[in-house]
């Protein structure tokens, strides 16, 4: 359970004022901040209201009991009307909004004004909505079975903070109070950035292989293997190897580069020749930043990097799944697949059978770009080869409740090698190596170089030996890292 919660007091203040201003009677949002394990403690960065849905109602509303039930209850208090709340709206709110936020700063709970009596007669549907913004925003690198329902009380200007547990079970029980206090909490946060570069190469297995077959599962489990990878990466950061769980006191953005033991692959594994129909090549640069506050070990921002370039892989699939879903004709959302009978039936590229495919097949994925938020922190959006900046402005207005950015050249652009997935077939590559190979072998005989097989691996390996050896002088603090399997 967090023991204290530390509130922006730049930002919550004038939130106060805003609420107190307000004519609506209820307000419900998201809870923006960075939970440290650590620490124990979470640090609230803002309060996000969740707009009005599709048609225009707002995400919560006072209801008042059924005159006929009031009536007969003899029990009755003098205030017995209670919070309604649009749950499945606010759920996807928070679905959305955890997309634009970068390492280690999630959606952390809710917030809601009402009044004291409300509130209480409130707590399950409260609970409910906690809950659901849970599930929509998980922390999934972050163990913590709670999470924070934060109540405005109108009139008296006071903030309550709890713990609500995530449990099946939702009583009473469930909210228990913790600590709640303003200070200065983006000021002591540091900036890490990583531009982490990837090159996946996956087997395409034919039916009864793999139980990933769709274009969407493939990818999926792709992005799960290069987690595994990116947990064995050792970091540097500011060229120095992360050794120990030392705070960081210097200031300025740090560079942190992540490094993966060379062959050390949980994506490597023997198949058979007849199991295998293609290669999937799924490669790129992810530009990830991480926020640091200054207590906690710098370790945590290597975690919070490998985190968030997770979350960002996964969320740009979501992404074009999303969009499919929505307009299936999109030009880049369909492919054309042929099936075993040369029945052409035109799918979403997100459920296309890879094996089934008789044409090479690839897809763009939409580019992180990264606008000014608080006190240098950044928010993102991903675009479309297609879609512009205004994209991340309408976004940052609609869902963030923040002014858009006005100057262009605030908005950062940093990713150049836009991430995309290509498909082959299996016999392409394999013709294209084996040629290369016989070329190779040709030239060799007519230049008067032709050498048996033995002399042939015994220069090999000592051609590799040569070249490990001059690594591990270049590289000397990462030739260990880089390469474990070589002595």
């Amino acid at each position: 359970m967090v023991k204290g919660v530390i509130g922006e007091e730049t930002r919550f203040q004038p939130i106060d004022d805003r609420l107190t201003k307000s004519a609506s009677p209820a307000e419900v949002g998201l809870l923006i901040g960075k939970f440290s394990s650590t620490l124990d403690r979470v640090f609230l960065f803002d309060l996000i209201p969740t707009p009005p849905n599709d048609s225009g109602d707002p995400a919560s509303s006072i209801t008042q009991p059924d005159k006929k039930t009031a009536s007969k209850s003899k029990s009755q208090t003098p205030d017995s009307s209670s919070l309604f709340i649009d749950k499945d709206w606010v759920s996807e709110h928070a679905r959305q909004v955890s997309r634009m936020l970068v390492g280690g700063i999630k959606v952390v709970g809710v917030y809601v004004w009402v009044s004291d009596n409300v509130f209480k007669n409130s707590t399950i549907m409260l609970c409910q909505t906690v809950k659901g913004v849970a599930e929509a925003a998980p922390l999934s690198e972050a163990n913590w079975g709670e999470r924070l329902l934060l109540h405005i009380c109108y009139g008296q200007r006071r903030w309550n903070c709890r713990n609500c547990s995530l449990s099946s079970n939702i009583t009473s029980s469930s909210l228990r109070p913790c600590e709640f206090k303003l200070g200065k909490v983006l000021s002591s946060f540091q900036t890490f950035r990583c531009m982490h570069n990837f090159n996946l190469r996956l087997p395409i297995l034919h039916d009864g292989a793999s139980k990933f077959q769709t274009m969407s599962d493939v990818l999926h489990h792709a992005i799960s293997l290069h987690a595994n990878e990116l947990a064995e990466a050792k970091a540097l950061i500011d060229g120095k190897l992360v050794l120990d769980d030392e705070p960081c006191s210097s200031d300025g953005v740090h560079e942190v580069e992540l490094l993966i033991p060379f062959l050390n692959s949980s994506s490597i594994e023997a198949y058979s020749k007849k199991d295998v129909s293609g290669i999937l090549s799924f490669s790129g640069t992810v530009c990830s930043f991480a926020y640091l506050n200054s207590k906690e070990p710098i370790s945590q921002a290597v975690t919070d990097i490998k985190g968030d370039i997770i979350t960002s892989l996964h969320s740009r699939l979501d992404i074009i799944r999303d969009e499919t879903d929505v307009d299936s004709d999109n030009h880049h959302d369909v492919g054309r697949q042929v099936s075993d009978d040369d029945v052409s039936i035109e799918k979403p590229v997100s459920q296309l059978v890879l094996h089934l495919l008789r044409k090479e097949c690839g897809l763009p994925f939409p580019r992180r770009v990264f606008a000014p938020w608080l006190a240098g922190t950044n928010v993102c959006d991903y675009l479309q080869p297609s879609e512009t900046v205004e994209v991340l402005k309408d976004h940052c207005m609609e869902l963030l409740s923040m002014e858009a950015p006005t100057e262009v050249s605030t908005i950062l652009e940093p990713e150049k090698e836009a991430i995309s997935f290509k498909t082959k077939s299996f016999w392409d590559v394999a013709v294209l190596a084996y040629s290369e190979t016989h070329l190779m072998e040709d030239k060799l005989k007519l230049d008067g170089r032709g050498e048996s097989s033995s002399n042939k691996s015994a220069k090999s390996a000592a051609g590799l030996d040569f070249v490990f050896e001059g690594m591990r002088k270049i590289l000397p603090n990462r030739f260990s890292i880089l390469f474990p399997w070589y002595q």
